[in-house]
């Protein structure tokens, strides 16, 4: 009689967004024959602590991942889940980004009250959001929006929307769907002119670089699109020195053979973007070198310099 196999921990956030992650992953995992049990671990990261917070004002990266990353280095877990959004490009040493769930949705959409559209909205409207990249092309297409910061879980920020503290909100389609919000969106935002986050719509799943046992049952979550287009875009982002602070949006994509990445920086106040796009075989070895290629169009175009003003002390107006 073969011994148990031990339980895989999986250490995720609370929020239940999270834990609609978390609960994917575990479910996909029980999926493959012989596969062990699975069991959450709920941590508290630093973006949960410090919730009031705008996330450009708070020093350091990786406000949503360090905490259940360390974990996971220490054994108190053996498998972290994140929004791979939320994973800074240098993945802490002694861990690997083993498995990249296939993309959700990766747009933005708009809530607004009334299921106005960006366009339909009232003259200078309240939009609330917490990111300063969707600030930064909110201002571009609608320059008299008066955005507002907004932080919280996804349900917050819905009860913030409903009672009257915002004419419209911002947030991840993807997130939405996963809660079974969809019907709430006004408006899903192009993706050409509103260019997500880095890796948005993508669950990113980690190990120990040393655990043969437990990466084996994780590889097997990998989806081969999602990587590539993901490895184009963070690459692009590591290249760039982006974060939280930087006003960037890129999305990638695999179409037959080929894989496309478009990207824009974006001035805070939507007064200048700057754009490129490249293409390149459709294969691993190649999708980090396309990002990297775009970001030196970026850098060429000025994009450092955008982005060091970007980077200066960011003023808030909250509601």
């Amino acid at each position: 009689m073969s011994a148990a196999l031990p339980t895989l921990r999986i250490g995720t956030r609370a929020s239940a967004l999270a834990l609609w992650q978390a609960n994917h992953v575990a479910a996909r995992l029980r999926e493959q024959p012989g596969a062990p049990e699975v069991q959450l671990v709920h941590i508290a990261t630093a973006g949960d602590v410090q919730s009031e917070v705008p996330l450009w004002q708070v020093d350091g990266r990786a406000f949503f991942t360090r905490e259940i990353d360390r974990a996971l280095l220490q054994g108190t877990v053996d498998v972290a889940v994140h929004s791979l959004k939320d994973l800074s490009t240098q993945i802490e040493s002694g861990l690997v980004l083993a498995a990249t769930l296939a993309r959700a949705d990766p747009r933005d959409a708009l809530v607004s009250r009334g299921a106005a559209t960006l366009r339909e909205l009232p003259p200078s409207a309240r939009i609330g959001t917490s990111s300063l990249r969707r600030r930064a092309f909110l201002a571009r297409a609608r320059p008299d929006a008066v955005l507002l910061e907004l932080r919280g879980n996804v349900p917050t920020r819905l009860e913030r929307l409903r009672r009257g503290d915002y004419d419209a909100i911002v947030l991840a389609s993807a997130g939405l769907a996963r809660l079974g919000l969809d019907a709430q969106v006004s408006e899903h935002l192009d993706a050409e002119r509103f260019p997500p986050a880095v890796a948005q719509g993508v669950i990113g799943v980690c190990g120990r670089a040393g655990d043969a046992a437990t990466l084996r049952w994780l590889s097997a979550l990998d989806d081969r699109e999602a990587r590539l287009a993901t490895s184009a875009e963070r690459a692009l982002l590591r290249r760039l020195e982006g974060g939280c602070q930087v006003p960037l949006g890129a999305l990638a994509g695999v179409h037959g053979g080929t894989l496309t990445l478009h990207a824009s920086v974006c001035a805070r106040d939507g007064a200048r973007e700057l754009s490129a796009r490249g293409e390149a075989a459709a294969v691993p070895d190649e999708a980090a070198a396309l990002g990297e290629r775009v970001a030196e169009e970026l850098l060429a175009a000025g994009a450092r310099e955008l982005i060091a003003e970007q980077r200066e002390a960011c003023g808030v107006e909250e509601p």
